[in-house]
């Protein structure tokens, strides 16, 4: 007489009614990507309106032109956590490569006098070719080395762009995109939808990327480098060409976004340039989640849309009316901005993202103990 036996998973799962839950809730939940990516493409159809997060319907062309800046940063945290969050390089000059997207695509159709999409293909050109040379050149460093050799790229490029050369850049005004070149179904504010739409595509783009990068072999060898660069050289591989493929990949994947922040603002301006710029992206990836797959996208949304909308908070007549000793900080919307990262650091060490498996994993060890007291 024989007994069937079940796999040793399927009964632990079995004999855990918590484990249960959780199995199904993950099934359930699959494809909830697929549901928000179709909720976000009927978002410039919608007329609702989301008291205290925008301000009038969600398909406004105001609200809109806010929702694609969140999902391009969003895009752009997620390509920038290629070196933070999945290689380990502190990159503060990530900013350069999105500017060369934004400046030379707009300065070969100023110049040159060519289309967008030739102009827009030369940018993204130009920040693959500017990633690749001046990443062979800064990862010879490592730790603290490399961060400084691209800190002071950025800062030299940034320093140029202002000084203006030959009247290319505009100086500290930056310059305007020609609206004759610019394709017409992305000027002018009855076409804010397409610019919403064009934004959610290049966040979709990012995340399949990344995704696809972070998968392949390559990926693998990118998350050896980040926990133990030296094993990864014993093993017989030279970190130092998969370090190279990541920091290409990011830089043209942000060289993308700043042709589609160019299309979305009008024009290249000298603030993409600096390195704040680039610690604003360091602070959406820590915010979101760094090294986690939704994380940097969720933080440069929130991020993006905190900036805009605690500014319009610091400049009310709520924050006009108190006390100068209160008014005066809470009317510096940096101050607003810092005093959230500093209380998210605190109460969600590990980003946003990971606040789900905090719960679930508080969850199951109540569930635990419970069980653990109800045994005789």
């Amino acid at each position: 007489m024989t007994t069937a036996t079940q796999p040793r998973g399927r009964a632990r799962t079995a004999n855990n009614p918590v484990a249960t839950r959780s199995e199904r809730l993950r099934r359930a939940t699959r494809w909830w990507p697929a549901l928000l990516l179709v909720v976000l493409l009927t978002v410039p159809y919608s007329a609702l309106p989301l008291p205290g997060l925008l301000d009038g319907p969600i398909g406004s062309p105001g609200n809109l032109q806010l929702l694609a800046l969140c999902l391009l940063f969003g895009g752009l945290a997620t390509g920038y956590d290629l070196l933070l969050g999945r290689t380990g390089l502190l990159s503060f000059g990530h900013a350069l490569y999105f500017a060369a997207g934004t400046y030379v695509t707009n300065t070969v159709m100023l110049e040159a006098g060519l289309p967008f999409a030739v102009s827009a293909l030369s940018g993204l050109l130009a920040g693959a070719v500017l990633s690749a040379l001046l990443g062979a050149v800064s990862l010879r460093a490592s730790g603290i080395g490399f961060s400084m050799v691209t800190l002071a790229f950025a800062q030299a490029a940034s320093i140029l762009v202002q000084r203006d050369p030959g009247g290319v850049t505009g100086g500290e005004e930056g310059r305007a995109a020609p609206a004759d070149r610019l394709p017409a179904s992305l000027v002018g504010i009855e076409h804010t939808a397409n610019l919403y739409w064009m934004a959610l595509a290049y966040l979709v783009v990012v995340l399949v990327v990344v995704q696809w990068a972070v998968r392949s072999p390559t990926g693998r060898v990118w998350e050896g480098i980040k926990e133990n660069e030296r094993r990864v050289e014993v093993l017989g591989l030279r970190p130092y060409g998969f370090k190279l493929v990541a920091f290409v990949l990011a830089g043209t994947l942000a060289a993308l976004g700043g042709i589609v922040y160019l299309l979305l603002t009008g024009g290249a301006t000298p603030q993409t340039t600096t390195s704040d710029f680039t610690l604003s992206l360091l602070v959406m990836v820590v915010l979101g989640g760094s090294g986690t797959r939704w994380g940097p996208m969720i933080g440069g949304i929130l991020y993006t849309w905190a900036d805009q909308r605690l500014g319009d908070l610091a400049g009310s007549g709520a924050v006009a009316s108190l006390p100068s000793v209160v008014r005066v900080p809470l009317s510096q919307p940096l101050f607003l901005l810092g005093a959230l990262f500093v209380a998210v650091i605190y109460l969600l060490p590990g980003g946003v993202a990971r606040l789900p498996a905090r719960l679930r994993t508080a969850r199951t060890s109540r569930a635990a103990d419970r069980e653990e007291v109800l045994q005789p």
